[in-house]
């Protein structure tokens, strides 16, 4: 079953992460772009987890933390950049 369900869901994330990408690239304010970035690294790390799945290794999950935990704090510093009145 996961022969089968892998490629479907790889092919799926990769689509989303495209159209996160190009919301990233033309997102009309800053608070979009941020939205939508964070948004795209949470796509890549479900892509790397689901090649963890599919390939049936555990060599990249260390990756895909500190993927999520960089996006994380990324985000919150530019919400409190934002926050505190920078550029929009």
């Amino acid at each position: 079953m996961i022969e089968f369900v892998c490629p479907i869901v790889m092919l799926m994330l990769i689509v989303a992460f495209g159209a996160s990408f190009v919301r990233v690239v033309i997102g009309p304010s800053l608070p979009d772009r941020v939205v939508a970035l964070d948004m795209a690294a949470t796509i890549v790390v479900a892509i790397i987890l689901t090649h963890c799945i599919q390939s049936g290794s555990s060599y990249y999950i260390p990756a895909a933390i500190s993927i999520a935990l960089l996006s994380f704090v990324g985000t919150v510093s530019l919400a409190l950049y934002i926050s505190k009145g920078g550029s929009s």
